[in-house]
């Protein structure tokens, strides 16, 4: 009886409890119990995603092996750009990689599912960098990465890269070339990552001048992989804009040659064809690639092409005084001696014709005959004058048949050995020396 109505009071209390302000704080316990185990019980993807979050894994997968594998099953290659003028290579790489990471794994017998999408911030990630690029970003293709029930994370990037390539220009126009653009991750005494590379396939290997012929997978060793891409210009424009104008010139000058050396055009043709070259050279400074280890052959063509324009406007005009007044001579005895002589003639001419006149005076002739001997010397003076200009233009039309078969002879096999010399000469480069 005592212990039934010690239930009843104890009971009675309860309810005036309850009636009063603890009615509030004891539902509100009842409320946060409810909640924590429906927590408890959430099995969908996102409360999945959000237990991984929570675990805040954003170091390095580590264990008792120091070096953490990175998978490359897939590279997508595409060459961007051939800066000629500065030696560098930009290239675009769209990498598909997978890592494993334990502390992502989870049991599938309460999280049913075998993938679950997780934002990249919100895990470690490995960084992709080129070896030998001056400039290498890289970026996410997405927000968001897959993550198996295992632990595997697999993810894609993209690598944006300006690789320091010392293309072989020497025989530009007919230039190719094989650039490496080595690829490597973090690693430093045996801990880091490591690269586990798979294939590799080429996207639209036409850019500008330049296309690539090829890009193949290679390593030197373990921890040296890299991208051997093999580039070649498309020589159709550079030939058409370069080397086409200086040929023709060259053809020009030596067709100029049928122009007549009196008169002046000749001369004035060739000065025109060196002004017009000069102002060439000028306007595709610009367009010439850069100087390396192996500098353009196109620079010494055009130096050599020049040179053949200014001998040929200097024999030309030197050739043009001899057909006139026979071989210059430039030395101080000449000139001091020329007029004597001419003093001399004159005085023998003076005393023939005062001979003449005594003559005349001697034999009383008339004033008809002494004018008739005058005219008689001058017309044979204008004949010979006129057969020494003969002499002289025979002269100087040998010299120049014999500077333009020379001309001809040398200018055509210097071209045959430029062009043979571009298309096949090779010069070697290192392109791995950035390795070391």
């Amino acid at each position: 009886m005592r212990v039934g109505k010690f239930i009843v009071m104890q009971s009675e209390k309860l309810v005036f409890i309850t009636d009063g302000m603890d009615k509030r704080i004891v539902l509100m316990t009842l409320l946060t119990i409810g909640h924590s185990f429906a927590a408890s019980t959430c099995t969908d993807r996102r409360c999945l995603a959000n237990m991984l979050i929570d675990r805040g894994l954003l170091s390095q997968p580590q264990d008792e092996n120091c070096t953490l594998p990175v998978f490359v099953p897939f590279i997508e290659y595409q060459t961007l750009k051939v800066d000629t003028k500065n030696l560098r290579l930009i290239s675009r790489l769209i990498a598909q990689i997978r890592w494993r990471d334990t502390a992502l794994a989870w049991n599938t017998s309460v999280y049913q599912y075998d993938h679950v999408i997780l934002p990249v911030g919100a895990v470690w990630t490995p960084e992709i960098k080129v070896t030998n690029g001056l400039l290498t970003t890289m970026k996410h293709c997405s927000n968001d990465l897959l993550v198996k029930s295992d632990g595997t994370v697999m993810h894609s990037v993209i690598i944006n890269a300006q690789v320091n390539c010392e293309v072989n220009l020497f025989n530009y126009p007919f230039a190719s070339d094989e650039c490496p653009v080595a690829i490597q991750t973090y690693s430093i005494d045996d801990c880091g990552t490591s690269l586990v590379m798979g294939e590799i396939k080429m996207v639209d290997g036409s850019h500008g001048d330049w296309k690539t012929d090829f890009a193949v997978l290679q390593k030197q060793r373990d921890d040296r992989n890299f991208i051997l891409v093999g580039l070649s210009i498309k020589h159709s424009n550079p030939f058409i804009t370069l080397m086409l104008p200086s040929l023709l010139i060259i053809v020009a000058d030596v067709v100029s040659f049928a122009m007549p050396l009196k008169g002046g055009e000749r001369n004035t043709f060739k000065i025109t064809l060196v002004l017009s070259f000069t102002m060439f050279i000028n306007i595709l400074n610009n367009e010439l690639p850069g100087d390396g280890q192996c500098s353009p052959v196109i620079r010494i063509h055009f130096c050599v092409c020049l040179i053949l324009l200014v001998l040929s406007m200097l024999v030309s005009m030197v050739l043009t005084r001899v057909a006139q007044d026979g071989w210059p001579s430039f030395s101080c005895c000449s000139k001091s001696s020329a007029p004597t002589n001419t003093e001399t003639k004159k005085e023998k001419e003076d005393k023939a014709e005062t001979n003449a006149d005594i003559s005349v005076v001697q034999l009383d002739t008339s004033e008809d005959s002494q004018m008739l001997r005058k005219v008689v010397t001058f017309l044979e003076a204008l004949t010979a004058k006129e057969v020494e200009s003969e002499r002289h233009e025979r002269f100087a039309d040998k010299l120049d048949k014999i500077f333009f078969w020379f001309y001809f002879i040398f200018g055509g096999s210097y071209v045959c050995v430029m062009i043979g010399v571009m298309a096949k000469y090779k010069c070697a480069v290192n392109h791995f020396d950035f390795w070391y």
